[in-house]
């Protein structure tokens, strides 16, 4: 049997329904949205398996002692896709090479990528000699 949640993209839920998850006594945890999704599980339960899917590195977010020996009870696939918004900041400069200022639009519901992704695009705007503009949006009214 599947027990199914779904947050409708309010990260602010997931707490909530994870530790429904919990309680229910299911086998496993999937936390396949991403970081918000496994940070809820993981604060939830200690001991249930949690199998989680990220975008960014899961030992610098805490799920994993390593990639090589999770340890603890997550374990999952980390995507890394932090580390190629460099590249995408760099490509669109290329694209508007004569642009001065970049925004960059982010989830602040997501606290652990939006920081990682941030690090990584400020250092990049600074190589490139632009300023870069922090937006935030937690869901499309505010976009």
């Amino acid at each position: 049997m599947i027990e199914y949640r779904w947050a409708e993209g309010r990260n602010d839920r997931l707490p909530l329904m994870a530790a429904d998850l919990v309680q229910s006594r299911v086998a496993v945890i999937v936390a396949a949205d991403g970081t918000p999704a496994a940070l809820a599980a993981k604060a939830a339960t200690p001991a249930m398996p949690i199998v989680f899917m990220v975008g960014a590195d899961p030992v610098e977010l805490g799920f994993v002692a390593s990639l090589a020996r999770p340890g603890g009870n997550m374990a999952g696939v980390g995507a890394l896709a932090v580390g190629t918004v460099a590249k995408r900041l760099e490509l669109l400069h290329q694209l508007a090479p004569a642009a001065e200022q970049i925004a960059f639009l982010r989830n602040p519901t997501n606290p652990s990528f939006s920081a990682l992704e941030t690090r990584e695009l400020q250092a990049a705007a600074d190589v490139l000699g632009v300023q870069l503009l922090l937006l935030n949006a937690s869901n499309p009214g505010e976009i």
